[in-house]
Formats: structure tokens, sequence, C-alpha cells
């Protein structure tokens, strides 16, 4: 097979927007002839793919695989409703959360030539937006929850504690949208920016600076609450924040991660 120079690959690459081995590929099939290689992506489809490539991706799938030891979830994106549900695309999404629960976040990439492939072939953008393995050790928990019926929102959970609390709380992350596990993960230069911005608003400013100050701690507290999952109410008893509900149940929890297509 023909060694294709760098600058060649580059320059097709240039032309078409294809991926760099879309283009080396291409280049050697036809002997390092740039002119005849445009011809050949735009046959395959290749060209109209990599021109999709910006557009928004909103609709698709989460999936997610559990096992005692391993949990893997992949987010898989799509322009429509209906290509989200096409039984090709179906299979693509699965071969990504295969590959992610064997080898890990990075073996999505791998894919790539069929992500591209399946772009040209169902007239859309498709996009593995995220990709995540969680290992579970001896007497930890791994659990998740998908939304349905669009399954475009989906949670990962690690913890140590009963099944059930771990499902409870995937179906809360899922709705609730926590971004932070303790207010001490909340980066203080984030809390600092919006404590900047809550005081310049009209109700605050004009306050002396004693009565400033506590109305601004009360919004902080607020915010946090909204940010922070151990803050948070509980939606299976909203009486009870969340970390609260968790103490009872005697569930701690190590890590988790949340996908959302469409946010």
């Amino acid at each position: 097979m023909a060694e294709i120079p760098a600058n060649l690959v580059k320059e097709l690459r240039d032309q078409t927007g294809a991926g760099m081995m879309e283009c080396k590929r291409a280049l050697q099939e036809t002997e390092g002839d740039v002119e005849a290689a445009v011809k050949l992506l735009r046959e395959k489809g290749i060209t109209q793919a990599a021109q999709r490539s910006g557009r928004e991706t909103t609709e698709g799938r989460v999936a997610l695989d559990i096992d005692e030891a391993v949990a893997a979830m992949v987010a898989v994106g799509c322009e429509t409703e209906p290509v989200s549900n096409n039984e090709e695309f179906l299979i693509f999404v699965q071969r990504v959360l295969d590959a992610v629960a064997h080898d890990g976040p990075d073996a999505a990439a791998e894919l790539e030539n069929e992500r591209v492939e399946l772009t040209a072939k169902l007239g859309e953008n498709i996009v593995v937006q995220s990709a995540v393995r969680f290992e579970g050790g001896e007497g930890e928990v791994l659990s998740g929850y998908v939304h349905p019926p669009a399954y475009k929102i989906g949670v990962l959970v690690h913890g140590t504690g009963h099944p059930d609390a771990a499902y409870k709380l995937a179906q809360h992350i899922a709705f609730a949208a926590p971004q932070y596990l303790t207010e001490d993960e909340v980066p203080e230069a984030e809390v600092n920016a919006e404590r900047e911005i809550l005081s310049k608003q009209p109700d605050v400013a004009d306050k002396p600076d004693a009565v400033q100050g506590k109305i601004l701690d009360g919004r902080i507290k607020k915010w946090l609450a909204e940010r922070v999952l151990e803050e948070q109410s509980w939606i299976h008893e909203t009486s009870q924040t969340v970390g609260q509900a968790l103490k009872e149940a005697g569930f701690e929890v190590i890590e988790f991660r949340r996908f959302a297509l469409a946010e």
C-alpha cells in the first residue's frame, strides 16, 4: 500500500472536512491522487457527513450496562427522533456501549469510522457525546437509571449500601441534575462569582451592608441547594434532603454521572 505524505492528507482534509483516517485511506486507494480521493469520499458520502458535523444533536439515546463489577453509560446524539429509533442507529449505540464497558470511555473513539459511515448513510449528524465506566469493588453497589420514554437522560451511581437506595438516588439525580456531591466540591471561584452577581441585584444593592450579608448568605445557600446533591430536596420525600435520606438508608455515594442529550 502506498505511503501517503502528511501534507497530502492535510490538503484532502482541508478540502473535504473528512477525518484524517478517512482521508488517508482515500488517498491510499487512489494512489495519492487528491482529485480522485475527493471523488471517492463524495461517493462514500463521507464529505456530506463531515459537513453535517456542526449540526445540533439533541435527540438520540442514553444507554447503560451494569453487572456486579462494571457499569458503563453512553450518550449518542442524532438530529431527529425517527433516527433515534432507527435500528442501525440503535445497533451503533449498543456497539459503543459494549466497547466502553469492556475497555473504558476512550474505546468509543475506535468506532469513529463506523460513526462517519452511519452519519453518511442516515443523513444526520451522529455524535458520541459522552461515555463513562465505573468499577465496583467488593461490597460496593453499581446502579443506574435511564428515563423513559425518550431515553435521553441517564444516570450511573457508584456507592455502598442497599441497591434499592442506589436506584432511587439515580432516579433523583435524573430529575434534579446536581452538579456536585457536597458543598466542599463546589469551586470557591464559582461561589464568589455568583455572590458578586447577586450582590448587584437591585433588591440587594440598596440594602445596608449588614442586611446585604444576610440576604446574600441566604441566596447562596439556596443556589448551592440547587446544585449540590446532598443539599437537594429528595424527590421521593420532599421533607428530607438527599443527605438526610441517604443517611437514613445507610447509603454512601462514591461517585455519580448524569448524561442528558437535550440540555
